[in-house]
């Protein structure tokens, strides 16, 4: 089965379960500020998870683009990925554990969806935390003992970190493993079951814990089901909600390998087509070991960046762009490795394009090919700034070290060499993006003997320290858990809405928005229009936003079919990207808009004066505003 098959068939197996199809989210998350990218397919649908209604029902399915980042180091086995496709199906305050455990065995076994063998499935379930105050999820247990059952086997019960035995089938896991959430510090969370599929059963039964059963790469997660039955409070106590959600994720890549019969998701019809490029380019063969990483690293990361870049990112260094940075930046020197010359990436993304472009055509967009080309040759000109400081500080006479050699006898370094060096590749990392497996490369050129171990480990002790920095400097950006950064989002939300409304006033009906990223703290839009805006526009817009504010209006939403929408004079973008239904959310006098985020009640709600920070260039014919209320 390809992966267009496995996509058709798993939102055609929901539909027939009383599901809407709901098209994928961007990869930027719009309604969920805690992350920098949707990790997960519940990010764009935060608000219906905590209540409000959606306009499609309470049955949803979709197919949404995700991007991980913690996994990035480890990309190059035979599962982890940083760009993926997560297939869900959501339950808001409907159905809830039997039905969701009950449909993920018929699509998983049954002929005429997937055919999974039964008996190569195995499942985890959440042992509980007297901690928490949470209970094992017996009834998830109960529920696929049934499962079982229906093809006469009899599912035994693994406990809690202890080795499988004959029967096991069932595998009890603690709350770092079958707990999700919340995404903050509150907010709703729940347990979770998992399904795994034995990729090797000629090796007989089943030999060791969960954990060592998955690390062997013996057992492979495809499906999960969460339970959002809980909310987390800001005393720390996990409360029933009222409106109790499933929310399940089964991973396109991970799904396609088991149904190929393949051992590595890179071995499919999602990757081998890039590789295949990468062969063609590098004139190295997938098949020798030696080459096997870098080649899935490449195709792994840009394929990631053609994503990231399609839904508006920019290399950077800061957050998003950062990670967009990153990602090239790593693609490019395993080329490097690979003994790939000349600039590479645009190739690779061709590819990536004639895989994906008909389910997500926007990454068909021209400039993607333009952002990739810039940035490789930027990396260019930093890999020879990096050298250049390499070699000022192998031949400076101020410095701790000089290299000299002497016929054939090669000079040991001295001891504090190590941590010099350290220290100039830690340099060369954070400023110039310079990779540490380069600097070795170049001190090992000059034919000093020194503990590349040492410079190792002293190297990765800076990252450390430098990590959680960073993740200390950013948690402001999570503080006070999701309910609380959702208000102030919220009120941005609108805010936003106002703004689009006040340009298009201001500056013609030809506006329209290219983009937006809000968080709890400022806004960031991306509209349509060819001129750097003056500062009688920007205060002519601040003074429409400010306006609709302090009139205390009542926003009013609708629900109704897109071309209802357009023909009530609502702005938005009419394309592939809505279902049957659609939320027009109206500020009577000021603003009409589609939209499926979170609005406040009363513009009068928006406390504050909405002020523009900054109006610059995005691209050619989109300018950007970061806008905030003071």
């Amino acid at each position: 089965m390809t992966a267009n098959e496995l996509r058709k068939k798993y939102l055609e197996f929901f539909q027939s379960k009383g599901h809407a199809v709901i098209p994928s989210a961007p990869v930027l998350p719009e309604n969920d500020p805690t992350v920098l990218f949707t990790t997960a397919g519940m990010h764009p649908l935060v608000p219906y998870l905590m209540g409000e209604k959606h306009p499609l029902g309470k049955r949803l399915a979709d197919a949404q683009k995700c991007i991980r980042t913690g996994d990035i180091d480890d990309v190059g086995d035979n599962r982890h990925l940083t760009f993926f496709e997560m297939l869900g199906n959501w339950s808001l305050g409907d159905y809830f554990k039997r039905e969701a455990i009950e449909w993920s065995w018929e699509f998983m076994t049954d002929s005429k969806w997937l055919g999974l063998d039964p008996k190569r499935i195995f499942v985890t379930v959440f042992a509980g935390d007297k901690e928490a105050g949470v209970d094992r999820d017996n009834d998830s247990i109960e529920i696929w003992k049934e499962q079982y059952k229906k093809i006469g086997m009899e599912a035994g019960v693994c406990e809690l970190d202890k080795k499988a035995e004959k029967n096991s089938r069932i595998f009890l896991l603690g709350k770092e493993d079958n707990f999700w959430g919340p995404a903050g510090e509150t907010g709703p969370c729940g347990p979770c079951t998992e399904m795994f599929y034995d990729v090797w059963p000629e090796e007989g039964e089943l030999q060791g814990t969960h954990d060592e059963l998955v690390k062997q790469f013996r057992l492979m997660e495809i499906w999960n089901d969460v339970f959002m039955e809980f909310n987390k409070s800001a005393e720390g106590k996990f409360e029933k909600m009222a409106q109790q959600n499933v929310d399940t994720g089964m991973g396109l890549e991970r799904t396609v390998t088991v149904l190929s019969g393949k051992e590595n998701v890179f071995d499919t019809d999602l990757f081998l087509p890039i590789i295949q490029e990468v062969e063609k380019l590098s004139g190295k063969s997938y098949q020798d070991e030696e080459y096997k990483k870098p080649m899935r690293i490449v195709a792994d990361h840009i394929k990631a960046a053609v994503f990231i870049i399609a839904d508006g990112v920019e290399p950077s260094n800061v957050q998003r762009g950062y990670v967009l940075r990153r990602l090239i930046r790593r693609a490019v020197r395993q080329g490097h490795v690979l003994g790939i010359k000349e600039n590479f990436t645009t190739k690779i993304a061709k590819v990536v394009q004639k895989i994906y472009g008909a389910v997500y055509p926007e990454i068909l967009r021209e400039n993607i090919l333009n952002v990739l080309e810039e940035e490789e040759n930027k990396f260019a000109k930093t890999l020879a700034s990096g050298l250049l400081k390499i070699e000022k500080y192998l031949s400076n006479p101020e410095g701790n070290f000089i290299y000299r050699k002497f016929g054939n006898e090669t000079q040991q370094a001295p001891s504090y060499f190590n941590t010099d060096a350290a220290e100039l590749s830690f340099d060369l990392y954070q400023t110039n993006g310079f990779p540490l497996e380069m600097s070795l490369e170049e001190l090992k050129k000059t034919g000093i003997t020194f503990d590349e171990e040492k410079i190792k480990e002293k190297f990765n002790e800076k990252l450390k320290q430098h990590q959680e920095l960073s993740r200390t400097a950013s948690a402001g950006m999570f503080k006070g858990g999701l309910a609380d950064t959702m208000e102030k989002t919220t009120a941005l939300h609108t805010t936003a809405h106002l703004m689009l409304a006040g340009l298009r006033k201001v500056l013609g009906e030809g506006v329209h928005q290219k983009g937006s990223n809000i968080n709890g703290e400022r806004i960031r839009f991306d509209f349509s229009y060819g001129e750097k805006m003056t500062d009688d526009q920007k205060k002519a817009v601040e003074d429409y936003v400010n306006a609709a504010i302090k009139e205390n209006v009542k926003v009013i939403m609708s629900e109704m079919t897109p071309e209802e929408a357009r023909e009530a004079g609502a702005e938005g973008e009419f394309g592939h990207k809505y279902g049957e239904l659609v939320k027009v959310y109206e500020i009577p006098g000021f603003s009409k808009e589609i939209c499926g985020g979170p609005h406040v009640k009363n513009t009068g709600d928006i406390k504050g004066v909405f002020k523009i920070a900054k109006e610059e260039s995005s691209s050619a014919g989109v300018r950007r505003i970061k806008a905030t209320l003071v």
